[in-house]
Parts: structure tokens; C-alpha cells; sequence
């Protein structure tokens, strides 16, 4: 037997196993991920129903920066439609348009991802303090041999990016939600005055003396304020009365002397 015989023979042997096996193997496929969110159901479903902040949180967009995007039919809810076209073989053309939607529970699109034509979901449930969110994605290969060995690869493919724009939605959410620190300003208000009001001078703690101001010779004492002691006297004793004026007893005025009349 020539060897390019053997060649055909070997291939037709190898189609009709492949064929066998594609037999056994399922007709539908489900791909599934899932990530929680720090986030009540309420916060998440808008991301989700709404179409036109797909591209916020997309896993293409991540590979491709370039990616063009158009929008058509409402912008939420049933009806929206999203068509995204990239230049990257990988991600290629796509479109998802939402068929049914629930408002904070469940959302059903139909999806083309690069001629692979599917069915996708978003389910929301509550998570302990957050929100479960899962994005499923399903495929019917039908009868055909070819498909099935497709569908089979799916989970690798899909999986990965499904994976990559769940982590991005959460991220974005939570980051949107995380509560920021006020910003203090301390420039001063025009006229260069400061905003904060004078504090009074602390009180004087019972007993304690009042503190001495220097005063001019002859100026009056401020209101409030203790004179200076004189030089010399220890600090904390009292001042020094002033002694009282001493009397003083005039002296006697010299008697007058009396003339004698001398009689001849």
C-alpha cells in the first residue's frame, strides 16, 4: 500500500473516531462565574440592565483600548443593544441585546460573541453583607460533530473573559462606594485675616497673684493688674506698709530777758 494511501486511510479513521466521541458529548453547554460584591442588589442591578455602562467594567476593553463601540434601542432595560468591533482576531465583532430583564434579580440577553451565537444571564442574589452576582453564558451545538468539540473549549475561553469582567465590576462598584476623607484647607481667606476666632487668655487659678505689668513712673496702674514691688522685695511677699509719720514736738521758744532799770 502506497504511504499517501495509508495518509487518506489514517485521516478518515481519525474524522470518524472524533465523530464517535462527538456523539457522546453534550448538546448544550453552560459556562458560569461568579464573584460577591460589597454592594446591596439595588447598587449593582443599574450596571448590569444598563447597557451603555457595559464598556465601564468590559473584558474586551481591557485588551483592546481601541474598541468601538455603538449603542441602539433604549438605553436600559428590554430592547438595549450594544455592538462592539475590534481589531484584535480574538475579540473580533459582537453584539448582546437585553431580552428580559427583572429589576435587582435577573437579566437574559442574547449574545454573538465573534460568530459564536449564545444565550447570557445575570443573576443577582444576596450574599451575607453584599451581593452574589453571576454571568452565565449558554450554547446548543445541536447535532453537528464540529460544534460540540466547540462547546467543549468554551469553558477555557469564555470562562477567562467572563472571569476578568466580573473582577473589574466589582472593583469599580466598591471603589465608587468606599467613602473618601473630607479635604481640610488651610490657605487663609482673602485679606490675609485667619478664619479661626481669638481665644481669651486662660483664667487665673484661685489665689494665684495677678502678673505684673511694667509701668511707667507716674502712669496709672491698668485695671486689674497688681502694681510692681519695689527693687529689692522677694517675689510673693506683701509690700511693705509705709511707716507712719513721726511726731515732731516744736522747741520752746527762748524766754525774754528782762531789762533792769538802774535808778541813780
Amino acid at each position: 500500500m502506497r504511504p499517501m494511501t495509508r495518509l487518506v486511510l489514517g485521516l478518515i479513521v481519525l474524522v470518524g473516531i472524533l465523530a464517535a466521541v462527538a456523539v457522546g458529548l453534550p448538546a448544550h453547554v453552560t459556562v458560569t462565574r461568579s464573584v460577591v460584591i460589597n454592594a446591596p442588589e439595588s447598587v449593582i442591578f443599574p450596571y448590569l440592565n444598563n447597557l451603555h455602562r457595559f464598556s465601564d467594567w468590559s473584558p474586551w476593553g481591557v485588551r483592546d483600548p481601541q474598541l468601538a463601540v455603538t449603542y441602539s434601542g433604549p438605553e436600559a432595560g428590554k430592547g438595549a443593544q450594544i455592538q462592539w468591533t475590534s481589531k484584535v482576531p480574538s475579540i473580533g465583532t459582537g453584539s448582546m441585546e437585553i431580552s428580559e430583564s427583572q429589576p435587582n434579580q435577573h437579566i437574559d440577553l442574547a449574545v454573538d460573541f465573534n460568530g459564536l451565537d449564545g444565550t447570557s444571564s445575570y443573576d443577582i442574589a444576596p450574599s451575607g453583607s453584599g451581593s452574589k452576582v453571576t454571568w452565565a453564558f449558554g450554547y446548543d451545538s445541536g447535532s453537528s460533530p464540529l460544534k460540540r468539540w466547540k462547546a467543549l473549549m468554551l469553558d477555557g475561553f469564555v470562562g477567562a473573559e467572563y472571569r476578568t469582567g466580573l473582577d473589574r465590576l466589582k472593583e469599580k462598584i466598591e471603589a465608587e462606594r468606599r467613602p473618601t476623607a473630607p479635604t481640610i484647607s488651610l490657605t487663609p481667606p482673602e485679606g490675609g485675616e485667619s478664619s479661626q476666632s481669638e481665644q481669651p487668655s486662660a483664667a487665673l487659678a484661685p489665689g494665684a497673684a495677678p502678673q505684673e505689668v511694667a509701668v511707667p513712673p507716674g502712669a496709672a496702674v491698668p485695671p486689674g493688674q497688681a502694681a510692681p514691688a519695689p527693687a529689692g522685695t522677694a517675689a510673693g511677699a506683701p509690700a511693705a506698709q509705709p511707716a507712719a509719720a513721726e511726731a515732731v514736738t516744736p522747741a520752746p521758744k527762748p524766754a525774754a530777758k528782762k531789762r533792769r532799770r538802774v535808778v541813780q
